[in-house]
């Protein structure tokens, strides 16, 4: 397992690829974006998103995230081939903390990874939502996220996961059957 704080590799946002783009077809943001997504996002087989929840929201720093993948699977990137297959077929999850008790805080963003999953047809496997305001804080929340977190850590690559579609075929029951 590694740990990462995208403030250690996202200095700027998404612009216009078209406008910035390097001539070697290299992303022209000069951070260090590139060595978090080809050399450690990319061979993973799995990510935890961690963020707290902004106006609704991924943090800018996350949202950066997502946005900046963009450089490096368009078709304007010599390598995009390669970082599409490498963005596939992951398992994903969510951490959140939030101030707010109210469960619709954080549908939106759970939403959105949701789709972001959907679209790389990658695996959302969990979310967790902590509720705090100050550090430290979501330990003392009675609805105990630390030990959901830890749960959902433990069974990451082991926790089933069904999307199903009006084609798929499927048994009559979600669970296997003890005998």
């Amino acid at each position: 397992m590694k740990l990462r704080f995208l403030d250690d590799y996202i200095a700027g946002f998404l612009r216009d690829c078209r406008t910035c783009r390097l001539p070697n077809g290299e992303c022209g943001i000069e951070d260090r974006f590139r060595t978090l997504f080809l050399e450690d996002f990319l061979p993973a087989q799995g990510v935890v998103f961690c963020s707290p929840v902004y106006w609704y929201g991924l943090s800018a720093q996350t949202k950066a995230w997502f946005d900046r993948t963009f450089c490096y699977y368009a078709a304007s990137y010599p390598d995009s081939e390669q970082v599409i297959r490498g963005m596939t077929g992951k398992r994903i999850g969510l951490a959140l903390a939030s101030e707010e008790t109210y469960p619709g805080a954080s549908l939106g963003i759970v939403h959105q990874v949701q789709e972001y999953a959907r679209y790389t047809h990658s695996e959302f496997v969990g979310f967790v939502r902590g509720v705090g305001n100050r550090r430290g804080e979501v330990a003392r929340d009675p609805g105990f996220p630390a030990a959901d977190a830890e749960r959902l850590g433990r069974e990451f690559f082991a926790r089933r996961y069904t999307d199903y579609r009006l084609d798929t075929p499927r048994s009559g029951s979600a669970w296997p059957q003890g005998d």
